[in-house]
């Protein structure tokens, strides 16, 4: 992946830069109530300067890396995690992936989103996605497939399906806040996250008393961006139930992808297709990574030397079998 650097054209005057962009898992101790609280400016800047974003496209694809990365939070040594909207809004959908290291990457399936048709006053993001579904795919480590469940989307919020889809697929009442903070001009100034879920023996009316907290709070977003740490904010949310942090680990915008795996994927095109490129181009040929918006360019030497590394591969193969005939 190439980073592209972020700066004043996608950030506003904010002190959220000042804080890690780091997932803390925490209890509150006073209502068996276990959650974990996101921290993720850098994440979403990040995003936003490499997919070329405008506002409301960070908010839809920044919801849904920062409820990924929520998410991750319970993946360990190579497990890995997929989010996937499908739906027939002017948003179309967003695919992410994580893994148990905090990486985050992904793309929103139609950018920018095409707003025709829709009233000025109408942009709320239910109506962006429309109806569709919200899939979660779990690679553990190790296994062959993965392990999907799908909720249908219902009118509202990625958070507020996405505990619908905990609830029915898990059977656990869960609550998420997605938060991304803008001034005035769309600049991103703080995002940040929260997933609670119930443990045994939670009380049902201390509950709805943490519920009621979720909507009085201060925005993880604006408190990000007055610089408040996590403690601080938990403690200014919660503290009468007793907030611990039990940890930390690192989250970020971070895909794999490299040159040298594209050139791999042009060198394994079938090979009518890569001696049409090499005789025709243009050139430069240039493929880009949906996952981080990373553009690899290869040049006429570079694809002719792809297509002599195929030819050779493709000689030494013929070589065997006719040995083993």
């Amino acid at each position: 992946m190439i980073q592209k650097p972020f700066d004043e054209r996608h950030m506003g005057e904010t002190k959220a830069l000042t804080l890690e962009d780091r997932l803390y898992p925490f209890i509150l101790e006073g209502v068996n109530l276990r959650g974990v609280l996101l921290y993720a400016t850098r994440m979403v800047l990040s995003m936003r300067a490499n997919h070329e974003l405008g506002p409301l496209e960070t908010l839809l694809l920044g919801h849904a890396y920062m409820a990924a990365a929520l998410v991750s939070a319970s993946l360990k040594g190579k497990d890995r995690m997929s989010l996937l909207v499908e739906c027939n809004g002017p948003a179309r959908g967003v695919s992410v992936e994580t893994n148990a290291l905090g990486d985050v990457r992904g793309y929103l399936l139609h950018n920018p989103i095409d707003l025709e048709g829709v009233p000025l006053d109408d942009y709320h993001l239910e109506n962006l996605w429309g109806a569709g579904t919200l899939s979660i795919t779990r690679y553990p480590e190790g296994a062959k497939t993965g392990f999907s469940g799908k909720v249908e989307l219902e009118k509202g919020s990625l958070a507020m399906n996405l505990a619908r889809y905990y609830l029915r697929s898990e059977q656990t009442p869960s609550a998420f806040v997605l938060s991304i903070k803008f001034d005035r001009f769309g600049k991103t100034l703080g995002a940040g996250g929260l997933f609670l879920q119930t443990l045994p023996g939670a009380d049902p009316v201390v509950l709805e008393e943490v519920e009621n907290r979720l909507v009085s709070m201060q925005s993880i977003g604006s408190a990000l961006a007055e610089g408040k740490g996590p403690e601080t904010f938990l403690e200014e949310s919660f503290g009468k139930f007793f907030p611990r942090i039990l940890e930390s680990r690192e989250v970020r915008f971070y895909c794999p992808c490299s040159a040298g795996r594209f050139a791999g994927f042009l060198q394994a095109l079938p090979l009518n297709d890569l001696e049409d490129i090499a005789t025709k181009g243009p050139f430069p040929v240039k493929t880009t990574c949906h996952n981080c918006n990373t553009t690899y360019e290869f040049s006429r030497v570079e694809i002719d030397r792809l297509l002599r590394n195929r030819l050779k591969r493709e000689e030494v193969q013929r070589k065997q079998k006719k040995g083993e005939d």
